[in-house]
């Protein structure tokens, strides 16, 4: 049998390992060829569902294929996360992924699915401020004041959060921590019940959102004491944030999007392309400002850090405070 000419053999040989990239290439420019799903594992109508179906209808006007918002709440997202890992890795299975995973990821020694080791990050997108508020019945002005007066009535503070184990509660015990207070933590199952009684007065502190809150403090029937994340927030600019008097103090809740692991790369940096394009829309921005949230564009790398500096950060509380989940 005649053999081929090295120089011949040398150039099929380059063209074969060519092949799979091109392959790679071209898979992600025809990509989506069909419907994809984003799973979200909280109720229509909340923060979560909201962002996922502005995101998916950005995303289906873009790419030419409808992005279905499919929700599955239950177990503070642990349901939805579960069913994204066990998906196909082949970008057709996506979830809007919250700060509450990683606090899951911290709290629950025996889930069924590591939120590193299974889950590619895709973007961020919103990342969103509490607002701490009180019941004006409490004769503190500002937080330094508030923070003077639970020192002085360490038996008198309770403050309200959603639940054990949510961002909200434990952003109220990185405040006790860090501030140096003793306040009762009263958990409530969601923020709408812990909201109606600290209206009622039956609590004097609530960690919560600006939408949910504004009007009651534009009322009076809520007084704004600080925001929870770094900087001041767009919606209350007037507001200073905690970190302002209690130095090194942020705490913050964020949305993106995650895949399933080993998702092609090529398609990850696709989808991370059109969010961060959707991120830069005015209109988007607009739209995502009513919900309380700053922008957060950058890439799967940077998102993929802000979710391990998370789940680090609160895995740290948790154990400090021997926070059990319920």
């Amino acid at each position: 049998m005649k053999l081929p000419h090295r120089r011949h053999f040398l150039h099929l040989t380059a063209g074969a390992a060519v092949l799979p990239a091109v392959s790679h290439i071209a898979r992600a420019q025809a990509y989506p060829t069909r419907p994809v799903r984003v799973i979200v594992g909280f109720a229509a109508g909340g923060g979560s569902d909201i962002t996922a179906r502005l995101m998916g209808q950005w995303l289906s006007e873009r790419l030419g294929q409808q992005f279905v918002i499919e929700n599955r709440p239950g177990a503070s997202g642990n349901i939805a996360t579960e069913a994204a890992v066990r998906a196909p890795p082949d970008g057709y299975t996506l979830l809007l992924i919250s700060a509450s995973a990683a606090t899951n990821a911290a709290l629950y020694d025996n889930l069924n699915f590591n939120l590193i080791r299974d889950t590619v990050p895709v973007a961020s997108i919103i990342v969103v401020p509490d607002v701490m508020v009180l019941n004006p019945l409490v004769p503190a002005q500002t937080l330094p004041e508030f923070i003077a007066y639970a020192k002085a009535n360490p038996s008198k503070i309770s403050m309200a959060s959603g639940g054990i184990g949510t961002v909200g509660h434990l952003s109220g015990e990185l405040f006790k921590l860090m501030a140096g207070v003793n306040i009762a933590q009263v958990p409530y199952r969601g923020q709408a019940p812990a909201l109606t009684d600290l209206l009622a007065g039956q609590v004097q502190v609530l960690l919560n959102s600006p939408p949910a809150s504004i009007e009651h403090i534009k009322a009076g029937r809520l007084r704004a004491l600080a925001i929870t994340t770094a900087t001041r927030s767009e919606m209350l600019p007037g507001i200073p944030a905690v970190g302002e008097f209690v130095p090194g103090y942020e705490a913050r809740q964020w949305f993106g999007i995650a895949a399933p692991k080993n998702t092609p790369a090529e398609i990850v940096d696709k989808l991370n392309k059109e969010i961060n394009a959707a991120l830069a829309d005015p209109n988007m921005k607009a739209r995502l400002a009513e919900l309380g949230g700053m922008v957060l564009a950058g890439s799967p790398a940077d998102f993929g850090k802000l979710i391990t500096e998370d789940i680090d950060k609160w895995g740290q509380l948790i154990r400090a405070a021997n926070i059990k989940p319920e």
